[in-house]
């Protein structure tokens, strides 16, 4: 089934391109915080996120291919995670001549208090709209993820 689309104005894509690009820029911004809290880069943490979001191990090819860093710079990055204990290297169970790179479990967990406060402001933003509103907000958040995942993750198109 498609979508029902609707026509936009210059002005309605240039004002959302615009709150796009800010609310892009401060959410690099904060993020480049709490890496710093971890002990990490930006990129490191940013790295680690989508290792930790592939929902398995991944080689240092596809870390490569995903972040658009270069295979020096993702064993960099390996290495730096693997120091904090973030990721492990593990051989290929089906090609032991590989290596895959691995979140080791519940790692994560160990910056959670990083994010607590991230998860009180969301919940007062939220409180500010409706249930009905919420829906729409959420419908548009997913529509832009899958956009951005398509292109970043599948390395199908331009960045």
């Amino acid at each position: 089934m498609t979508e029902k689309t609707y026509p936009v104005t210059d002005e309605e894509l240039f004002r959302f391109a615009e709150l796009g690009r800010r609310t892009s820029t401060f959410t690099v911004l904060r993020h480049v915080r709490i890496a710093e809290q971890m002990g990490l880069s930006g990129t490191d943490h940013k790295t680690f996120d989508l290792v930790d979001q592939s929902g398995g191990p991944l080689t240092a090819g596809r870390i490569a291919e995903l972040t658009g860093l270069s295979t020096g710079a993702v064993t960099g990055v390996i290495d730096r995670l693997e120091k904090v204990g973030l990721v492990r290297r593990v051989r290929d169970p089906e090609d032991r001549r590989k290596v895959l790179v691995e979140v080791v479990p519940r790692a994560a967990e160990r910056f959670a208090p990083l994010f607590e406060s991230a998860f009180g402001v969301l919940r007062d933003l939220l409180a500010q709209f409706s249930p009905a509103e919420r829906k729409v907000i959420e419908r548009y958040q997913n529509v832009i993820l899958e956009q951005l995942r398509a292109e970043v993750m599948d390395n199908s198109r331009p960045a």
